[in-house]
């Protein structure tokens, strides 16, 4: 057997989150049946995290173990293989690695980046359907990076965490979440980008944030609402959850 890293691309808005289940698709089972497809072999593979259903990613990561192939294969040519099974459905294998055999996806990540994009703008956007929220009103970015500074470091974050989030502990460390801004069209729409990273998330925590957010932008709360949110410890006092659709795994640090 040999364990191989594999980098993954995906478009989410066809599936129901990463992990596998009945009768739905996921992202994990589509890649799980392109292995099979390619060498006949039942295998399950483990991400970095479970995504969302409807989020995307740039760059997730998973391990897979695999026995050794009727001809020896490099890593380059199992992931040209697996994509071949994969054309058209919305995934694919950016890199297969062969690493050591205690290498483990989930618990060997020290960071990960997640990305959120709203289109900023009256007209809804067509090409990018589905792939960013929308919000016409303008927003004010200054208002939106400096609140989010609140949440920034160790913090209860009860407020931000899904009812049916599982962790043992609402207490996590950001250890950055920045708000910024570019130009989206030459009719003066803009991208508003929502960069946050940190060991581990809580269950729908960055949606959250950034639907706190995006109250400060639109002007209905203050940075110290956002504070008063963090320290009430309670999911009913925070924001709205934003779109799964707007939400990126952009990176996994080992």
């Amino acid at each position: 057997m040999t364990r191989y890293k594999l980098t993954v691309e995906y478009k989410g808005t066809d599936y129901y989150g990463w992990q596998r289940q009945d009768d739905v698709p996921t992202v994990q089972a589509a890649i799980e049946e392109a292995i099979y497809k390619f060498c006949q072999q039942r295998v399950s593979i483990h991400a970095a995290g479970r995504t969302d259903a409807g989020v995307h990613a740039c760059a997730q990561v998973a391990h897979v173990d695999l026995e050794d192939f009727s001809r020896p294969m490099e890593p380059f040519e199992i992931a040209k293989a697996i994509n071949a099974h994969l054309a058209g459905q919305g995934v694919c294998i950016l890199k297969v690695e062969i690493v050591s055999g205690d290498f483990q996806a989930r618990f060997g990540a020290k960071n990960k980046l997640y990305r959120y994009r709203l289109i900023n703008r009256p007209a809804f956007p067509s090409i990018e359907r589905g792939l960013a929220w929308h919000i016409r009103r303008p927003l004010d970015v200054a208002a939106m990076h400096a609140a989010a500074q609140i949440l920034v470091g160790r913090h209860d974050f009860s407020t931000f965490r899904d009812s049916e989030c599982q962790a043992k502990s609402p207490e996590k460390t950001l250890d950055r979440l920045d708000v910024t801004a570019r130009e989206y069209d030459s009719c003066g729409g803009q991208e508003i980008l929502f960069e946050a990273e940190a060991l581990s998330f809580l269950h729908h925590q960055v949606r959250n944030m950034v639907g706190t957010l995006a109250k400060v932008g639109e002007g209905k709360w203050s940075i110290e609402d956002v504070r008063a949110a963090l320290a009430a410890r309670d999911r009913t006092k925070g924001g709205p959850t934003a779109p799964a659709e707007g939400l990126y795994l952009v990176r996994v640090d080992y």
